[in-house]
């Protein structure tokens, strides 16, 4: 008999019934399209155990940065679950997000300009390491060569 990967006990706890909640929850949400962003559909589509080497890793690491650098400023549906307040407080919720709306969009306007200058920090020193270690290895392969041409006429003579 194999041993699950996780565990969970608790003396009280219907674990059963936590992991059903989970999964039903999961589901009603695929449903609703929660799960429905791009970044998500894409690290479900590039499972990380197919990159084989470092660089792999390295690039899509730098292309899932450069895809999801930028914080999302836009206005967005303001929800209540208790039914009985519902609307006076999502009449509260909308005027204290109208009141504040300049603040935050200032706020996030400043930190995706930050990232996006951070993220073409990061991808130029990436490319300006490439270029120098490529070019350390050409010469150390014309080095090489250039010994192994040496041995050759020293061992022919």
């Amino acid at each position: 008999m194999t041993e699950p990967i996780f565990k969970m006990d608790a003396s009280g706890v219907d674990v059963e019934k936590i992991v059903l909640d989970i999964r039903e929850s999961v589901s009603r949400k695929i449903e609703e399209g929660v799960y429905a962003d791009a970044r998500v559909a894409r690290a479900e589509r590039t499972n990380l155990a197919t990159l084989r080497s470092e660089d792999e890793f390295l690039e899509f690491y730098l292309k899932c940065l450069r895809d999801t650098v930028f914080v999302d400023i836009n206005d967005f549906e303001i929800q209540e679950r208790r039914r009985g307040w519902a609307p006076l407080l999502v009449g509260i919720k909308k005027g204290l997000w109208k009141l504040l709306k300049f603040y935050t969009y200032r706020l996030w306007s400043q930190q995706n300009q930050i990232n996006g200058l951070l993220v073409t920090a990061i991808e130029g020193t990436d490319r300006k390491y490439d270029v120098k270690i490529r070019a350390l290895e050409e010469r150390i392969r014309a080095l090489e060569a250039g010994r192994d041409r040496q041995q050759g006429d020293g061992k022919s003579g």
